[in-house]
């Protein structure tokens, strides 16, 4: 069983950074392919960015490119987000997801992929 804790959110005012971090326990980190989602008040949950377990393969939506950047530190189990750059529209809960095992590229954006989540944190963007 894989157990995801995210920590980093905060309030930050428009055009300031955060990072994110999402700890996974268990030994498995080194086959888990890892993604990030937030999800607004009143949207769906969306797809921000995702490293594959060997780190190979690097995607993020359209609205964090350039911004965001996700890596991995094996040796800690965790992924991290740093946020750059930030807007008001970027403020929602942001997810850790995991996916275990080897997994097509195009997977890694779709929610319904990953078999772990964490619990969430909040990231409010003020202007």
């Amino acid at each position: 069983q894989v157990q995801l804790v995210e920590s980093g959110g905060g309030l930050v005012q428009a055009g300031g950074s955060l990072r994110l971090s999402c700890a996974a326990s268990g030994r498995s980190f080194s086959i888990l392919n890892m993604g990030w989602f937030r999800q607004a008040p009143g949207k769906e949950r969306e797809f921000v960015a995702a490293i594959t377990y060997s780190g190979g393969y690097i995607d993020y939506a359209d609205s964090a490119k350039g911004r965001f950047t996700i890596s991995r530190d094996s040796a800690r189990n965790t992924v991290y987000l740093q946020m750059n750059s930030l807007k008001p529209e970027d403020t929602a809960v942001f997810y850790c997801a995991a996916i275990k095992g080897p997994v097509r590229t195009a997977s890694v954006r779709i929610s319904s992929s990953y078999n772990y989540w964490g619990q969430g944190t909040q990231v409010t963007v003020s202007s």
